[in-house]
């Protein structure tokens, strides 16, 4: 789908928006659920294509769940309730689904396949793999992607050091060690996002984190209890209309009930440096100072990293992004597609292995080709809102991306601009 985008407004982004539920806190809401005994109800529940990839998976594992528009009930089968299912699993693009329920399928006395779209099909598995295994899973790659076979086993209590920084991969060697014979210890390189720790406490799992913040001790074989969540608003999505408040002049934007866990809002420290005043989320344009980002920040701020390249392109100076390289294996190679779509613009910036150098001193210009999303919903919302610095409208192909996390984004935007 080719969308024609809006330009600037005169009177900037203006108005309150409630945006939709946490995206990982509705994967992770829908897993738990199912695995608890009793009813789960989720309100604000995202109903975006990776959610529903989740929703649908468990469906087929048994898990009866029911969706009337933001609000889910699950009947849970507790930890040892699920049943295989009849073929293998679809996850389309569903990344953080398809880690996760590796590390709880990992555990289950069945065997499932799990495939997934052509973008899906080419993100790195290994990284989770590889540690189940010493924890005696069973999982088989195709050449170290999906499809994905998982053997259910016995799995085994193991202190597992993690080699990649990844609330995906350490959230998945939670719940198979949920089912282990004994107690597991997970060390991070970096502590990255802890939904996953949390919401297991909540529904009555035994967890623990170390004072450094990077050691994650989890008991096993525990009764989790179903229980009623709201989901708060999802800060990546907010991210993007902070971003654009914050771009555009004359803006003042009041984004209410969005989640501030602290391990997600590295971005705010960073915009913050930039020399924008954040309060509770309430927004204005700011002129910006450039930045430098290095690699201990990027777990915090792994998500919205396409964002602070765009917040870089308009301040008055050059910033840098290191330690990013985890970006490659996102839906798209994220520093190859931020720099071609940026450079459309005439943004003056320049890739390195692990991050960008950008230079926001240079006046943009009108693209003399359409804008693009290279199907990842990042890329895509990042370029809309770029292109509100446009005097004149720019066309963005594969907009559908969007729906990937944010199906009324263009709506909501569209609110915003006109002041409403």
């Amino acid at each position: 789908m080719i969308k024609k985008l809006s330009i600037q407004p005169a009177s900037g982004l203006q108005g309150d928006l409630s945006v939709p539920g946490d995206k990982s806190v509705s994967h992770r809401g829908l897993i738990l659920g199912a695995i608890s005994q009793g009813t789960t109800i989720l309100h604000h529940f995202l109903p975006a294509a990776d959610c529903l990839s989740t929703l649908t998976a468990l469906q087929k594992l048994g898990v009866p769940i029911k969706r009337v528009d933001t609000t889910v009930t699950i009947s849970g089968r507790g930890l040892h309730g699920l049943t295989q299912p009849q073929q293998p699993l679809d996850m389309g693009n569903a990344g953080t689904a398809t880690r996760l329920l590796t590390g709880l399928l990992a555990g289950q006395p069945f065997e499932t396949t799990l495939v997934g779209d052509t973008s899906l099909s080419q993100r790195p598995m290994e990284r989770v793999r590889q540690p189940l295994q010493a924890m005696g899973a069973q999982v088989q790659l195709t050449a170290g992607h999906l499809p994905m076979t998982i053997t259910g086993r016995t799995l085994h209590g193991s202190c597992t050091e993690m080699q990649v920084a990844s609330a995906q991969v350490k959230s998945a060697l939670i719940l198979a060690a949920l089912q282990a014979d004994q107690a597991s210890t997970i060390i991070e390189k970096l502590p990255t996002r802890d939904h996953t720790e949390r919401l297991l406490q909540q529904f009555g799992g035994q967890i623990e984190t170390a004072p450094d913040q990077r050691t994650i001790t989890v008991q096993p074989q525990p009764a989790l209890v179903g229980r009623s969540l709201t989901i708060p608003g999802d800060f990546s999505s907010a991210a993007f209309f902070v971003t654009a408040a914050t771009i555009i002049p004359n803006s003042h934007v009041r984004l209410t009930n969005v989640g501030l866990n602290p391990t997600r809002t590295g971005f705010l420290n960073i915009l913050r440096r930039m020399g924008e005043p954040v309060g509770t989320l309430d927004v204005r344009f700011a002129q910006l100072h450039p930045v430098q980002v290095t690699a201990t920040e990027i777990p915090a701020v792994i998500d919205e990293l396409p964002l602070v390249a765009l917040l870089a392109a308009t301040a008055n100076g050059i910033s840098t992004i290191n330690g990013a390289a985890e970006l490659r294996v996102k839906e798209t190679d994220r520093i190859a597609t931020i720099v071609t779509e940026l450079r459309k613009l005439g943004v003056q910036i320049t890739s390195q292995p692990d991050g960008f150098v950008i230079d926001g001193r240079k006046s943009w210009r009108q693209p003399t080709e359409p804008l693009a999303s290279h199907g990842d919903h990042r890329i895509g919302m990042m370029m809309a809102i770029a292109a509100l610095r446009l005097a004149a409208p720019a066309e963005l192909e594969s907009a559908e991306a969007v729906n990937i996390s944010y199906p009324t984004f263009f709506e909501d935007l569209a609110r915003l601009s006109q002041g409403v």
